[in-house]
C-alpha cells in the first residue's frame, strides 16, 4: 500500500459543513471534541479504502482495509475516489426512558465520505461515515438506491481492524457456543479464532478497548475472525443456511461498528458510545414501561420441584401463582414471571391463546392488579419461528386485553426454523418484527436466546433487557458444576458491553438434589451484590420463595433495591479479578453498591468520593462472614450499619468468589 497523504479534513465546529474538493483528493480525517482521538481514511494502491485510529498521537488502529464482497455484481472493494469529504458535529443531552443513567451525553464530530467507483459505467456511489467520540468511534456504509445498484447482496465484508499490538483479548467462541451461553476466553489477540463480538481489549500500557456494533438493522450481525500471523481481526458476518451474508433491499446502510477506547476498565464501562450510535425514542407513549424486580416460577422447574408441562407437579397453576403474587405484594417486588402456563411443553407446539387447565390467565391477572402486581407472561417458541409469527399478534393482544405490559420471549432451538442462525440476517429480521409488535400491544420485552443487544433500546424501550449470556440457570445443571467463580466480574466487562442482561441472580439455597455436583460458585453474599452489578431494568430474584423466607435478612437488600438509575461510577474494576459499581437510585438520593471478587479472596477499597459532600448517610452493608468460602461456607452474611460521608473509604473484606451489597441511605 502507498504511503497515505497527508492531508486533513477542515472539521467544521457544531455545524455542517464542506471539505475543499482539492483536500479530498486521496485522504480525510476528523478528530473527537476533546481532540485525542482521530481517525484517518485514505486511498491506497488499487484505489481501496483504508482508515486509521490514534489516540494523544499514539497508533491504536493501522491502517486496515473497509469494502464488501457484492454477489453477481463488481465488488466494493477498489477503484474508489473521494467525491466529497464533508463534516459536521452535535453535542446534546438525551434522557432515556430507563437506564444506568437519567441523562446521557451525546457529543461526536462526523466525517462523511461520498465515494465513486469511477472503473464502473455509470459510476457506482456508496458513502463512508464516521463519527469520532471523547469515547471511542463508530463507522457505517451506506448505499444509495442508484441505476447501477439497487436490491444486491453481500457475500463477505472485508473490514478489518488492524491492532497495533498482541493485546490481551476477552471474547466468545462462535462455534461450539449455544446462544451466547459460554465462557469468555482470556487470549491474545492473534489466538481469538472465529469470535462474537463484543471482544474487549486491553493493551500492555492498560488501555482498554472493547469492538462491537450499534443499531443493528436488518443486517447478519457482526463476528471477527482472527488473522493468522497478525494483530488484525477481520469481520465475520453470520450467514443465511444459503452462504449468502446479508439481502440489501429497503435498509441501505450497515450497522456501525464501534470501538469503545479507554483508560481503564471503569471508564470503559461508563462509555454510552453505542447508545448514541442508535436512533431516539420511536415510541411516542412510554409512560408503561416501568422497570422493575420481579420473582417466579421458574427456578423450581429447575430444581426438578415442578415442571413446565401439565401433570400433578405443573408449577404455573393458579393456585401456586397466586402464591407467588401474595409473596411479591408483601415484599415489595412489583411482578411474577410464569412461565409453563400453555400447551403445550411435552411437543413444543406452543399455543399462545390457550391455557393449560388448571391455569386461569384473566383471573391471575385481575389478582395480581389488585395485589399492585405485574403479571409477566411467557412466550417460548422452541425456535419455531413460522409457528410464533402466525399467533403473535393474537397472543400479545390476549395479554394487552388483561392489562399485562411484559413478555419474556425464548428461542431454544439450535436453529430458527431449523435453517437458520439466531443472529443471521433471518433472526434479526424476526426479532425486530417481535419488538415493533410488542410495542403496538404496549409490552414489554424479556428476550432469551436472542442476537447479541447493539443499543436498540434507545429506539424501542420496550425492549428492556435480553439474555444471550450463560446465566444462573447454568449453575442448576452444568455438568462441569456451575458457572466459575470468575465468570460473573468478567461479564460486566463483556457481555455487559452490549447492554442490559437477564442472568437472573440472587439464588440463596444451593442445595441441589438433582445435580449434586453443581451449584452456584458464589457466596451468598455475592449473589447479592450481583443483583447491583449484573444490570438490567427487569431483574429477577430467581429462587424460590422458600428460600427467601428463610433468609429475611440478606433479602431485605433485594427488596429495597431498585432497577432504574439516575447515575452509575466504577470505584474498582480489574476484568476477571474483581468490580464495584455504585448506582443512585433515580428520583432519590439512596446508593446502592455491588461488589464481588473471582477466584481470591481480597479487601475491597471503596471509595465514597461519588457521595454529595457536606451530607452523611447511613450504610447499610451485607457482607461475607468471617469464614465465608464460596466452596466451604458460602452462606454467612454479616449485616452492619455504619455512618459514613464521601470523605470515607470502606474496607470490605471479601471470601473467594465472594462479595458484598451495600446502601447507603442519605440522613442529612
Amino acid at each position: 500500500m502507498r504511503l497515505f497523504f497527508l492531508i486533513s479534513a477542515m472539521l467544521v465546529a457544531m455545524a455542517p459543513g464542506i471539505v475543499p474538493d482539492a483536500m479530498a483528493a486521496d485522504m480525510a480525517a476528523v478528530t473527537s471534541p476533546d481532540g485525542r482521538i482521530r481517525v484517518e481514511v485514505a486511498i491506497g494502491d488499487g484505489r481501496t479504502l483504508f482508515y486509521s485510529v490514534s489516540r494523544d498521537g499514539q497508533p491504536i488502529i493501522e491502517p486496515s482495509r473497509l469494502g464488501l464482497e457484492i454477489k453477481d455484481l463488481p465488488d466494493m472493494a477498489d477503484g474508489f475516489t473521494i467525491d466529497k469529504a464533508s463534516t459536521a458535529s452535535k453535542a446534546e443531552t438525551w434522557h432515556p426512558v430507563w437506564g444506568e443513567e437519567s441523562a446521557i451525553y451525546n457529543n461526536y464530530r462526523e466525517l462523511r465520505l461520498s465515494l465513486s467507483q469511477k472503473k464502473l459505467a455509470p459510476e457506482r456511489k456508496i458513502a463512508v461515515v464516521f463519527r469520532v467520540f471523547d469515547d471511542g468511534i463508530g463507522f457505517r456504509y451506506e448505499f444509495p438506491r442508484q441505476a447501477k445498484l439497487g436490491d444486491f447482496t453481500i457475500t463477505d465484508e472485508l473490514t478489518e481492524f488492524a491492532f497495533t499490538g498482541r493485546h490481551t483479548t476477552w471474547s466468545l467462541p462462535v462455534e461450539g457456543i449455544r446462544f451466547y451461553e459460554g465462557l469468555f476466553r482470556k487470549l491474545p489477540i492473534d489466538s481469538v479464532g472465529w469470535a462474537s463480538t463484543p471482544v474487549t481489549i486491553r493493551t500492555d500500557s492498560g488501555l482498554h478497548m472493547a469492538l462491537h456494533e450499534a443499531n443493528l438493522t436488518d443486517y447478519a450481525a457482526m463476528n471477527v475472525k482472527a488473522t493468522p500471523g497478525s494483530n488484525t481481526l477481520r469481520a465475520a458476518l453470520t450467514p443465511w443456511s444459503t452462504g449468502d451474508k446479508v439481502y440489501v433491499t429497503d435498509v441501505r446502510v450497515t450497522p456501525w461498528r464501534t470501538l469503545i477506547i479507554a483508560d481503564n476498565a471503569g471508564d470503559m464501562m461508563l462509555s454510552r458510545l453505542m447508545l448514541n450510535l442508535n436512533e431516539p425514542c420511536a415510541l411516542t407513549d412510554t409512560s408503561w414501561i416501568k422497570p422493575q424486580r420481579y420473582i417466579g416460577v421458574w427456578w423450581a422447574y429447575h430444581m426438578k420441584k415442578n415442571t413446565w408441562e401439565d401433570g400433578p407437579a405443573h408449577g404455573a397453576t393458579t393456585e401456586n401463582v397466586k402464591r407467588h403474587i401474595d409473596f411479591a405484594a408483601c415484599n415489595n417486588f412489583n411482578g411474577v414471571l410464569v412461565e409453563g402456563w400453555n400447551p403445550d411443553w411435552r411437543t413444543w407446539d406452543f399455543s399462545y391463546t390457550q391455557s393449560y387447565p388448571d391455569f386461569d390467565l384473566p383471573e391471575l391477572a385481575r389478582y395480581a392488579k389488585s395485589k399492585g402486581v405485574s403479571l409477566i407472561g411467557h412466550h417460548e417458541t422452541g425456535g419455531r419461528i413460522r409457528n410464533y409469527e402466525e399467533q403473535m399478534e393474537q397472543g400479545m393482544a390476549l395479554y394487552e386485553q388483561n392489562g399485562m405490559h411484559f413478555v419474556k420471549t425464548g428461542y431454544v432451538g439450535d436453529l430458527l426454523d431449523d435453517r437458520e442462525r439466531h443472529s443471521s440476517q433471518f433472526g434479526v429480521r424476526h426479532y425486530r418484527k417481535v419488538i415493533e409488535a410488542a410495542a403496538r400491544h404496549r409490552l414489554a420485552i424479556d428476550n432469551h436466546e436472542p442476537v447479541i443487544p447493539t443499543g436498540l433500546q434507545r429506539t424501542f424501550p420496550n425492549l428492556m433487557t435480553q439474555e444471550g449470556v450463560r446465566g444462573q440457570e447454568w449453575n442448576a445443571w452444568c455438568p462441569e458444576g456451575g458457572n466459575p467463580p470468575e465468570h460473573t466480574v468478567t461479564l460486566p466487562f463483556t457481555r455487559g458491553l452490549a447492554g442490559p442482561m437477564d442472568y437472573t441472580p440472587a439464588i440463596f439455597d444451593f442445595r441441589n438434589e438433582t445435580f449434586p455436583q453443581t451449584r452456584p460458585n458464589t457466596t451468598l453474599a455475592k449473589q447479592l451484590a450481583l443483583f447491583v452489578i449484573l444490570y438490567s431494568p427487569l431483574q429477577m430474584a430467581a429462587d424460590m420463595i422458600e428460600s427467601y423466607q428463610e433468609n429475611p435478612g440478606p433479602f431485605q437488600f433485594l427488596c429495597d433495591c431498585p432497577t432504574d438509575w439516575d447515575k452509575t461510577v466504577y470505584p474498582e474494576a480489574e476484568i476477571g479479578e474483581y468490580v464495584t459499581v455504585a448506582r443512585k437510585q433515580k428520583d432519590g438520593d439512596t446508593w446502592y453498591i455491588g461488589s464481588a471478587t473471582g477466584a481470591s479472596a481480597r479487601c475491597a477499597e471503596i471509595k465514597l468520593d461519588f457521595l454529595d459532600p457536606d451530607a452523611r448517610y447511613m450504610a447499610t452493608i451485607y457482607r461475607d462472614g468471617p469464614d465465608a468460602d464460596y466452596l466451604d461456607n458460602p452462606y454467612p452474611v454479616l449485616i452492619e450499619r455504619r455512618e459514613v460521608t464521601a470523605d470515607n473509604t470502606l474496607a470490605i473484606p471479601q471470601g473467594r468468589s465472594g462479595g458484598a451489597a451495600i446502601k447507603i441511605a442519605k440522613i442529612a
